[in-house]
């Protein structure tokens, strides 16, 4: 859930900024108004200010241990849709993508590790 869309941060965003992280959901008076403004990451982990490269020990590090947090929290696998890439976390893919109204066989189990 916390970054499989639609995320925990959806609703504080919308509620404070009118539109989500990555603006797939924004709020009906951003979207008259045509209101877009940046959006800070809320999810705390890995600080867009942090200032690191990416194949660092702390980055491998805390890369590794978000993975591993997510796998913690999903009993349930995640389902990817091969047409838009929607994905969702649930025990069988829905019958129609919300995104696109794929069918559920275009769906397939999604992966962190292949």
């Amino acid at each position: 859930m916390d970054i499989i869309c639609p995320c925990d941060y959806r609703d504080s965003d919308l509620n404070e900024f009118g539109c989500c992280y990555c603006s797939l959901y924004v709020s009906y008076e951003n979207l008259k108004d045509k209101k877009y403004r940046a959006i800070p990451e809320r999810r705390g982990r890995i600080s867009s200010s942090d200032k690191f490269d990416e194949n660092s020990k702390d980055a491998v590090e805390a890369v590794k241990e978000l993975e591993e947090d997510i796998k913690k929290q999903h009993s349930v696998p995640v389902w990817r849709c091969k047409v838009c890439g929607y994905l969702c976390a649930r025990e069988y893919p829905p019958e129609k993508c919300p995104i696109c109204g794929a069918d559920a066989d275009r769906f397939e189990k999604y992966m962190l590790n292949p």
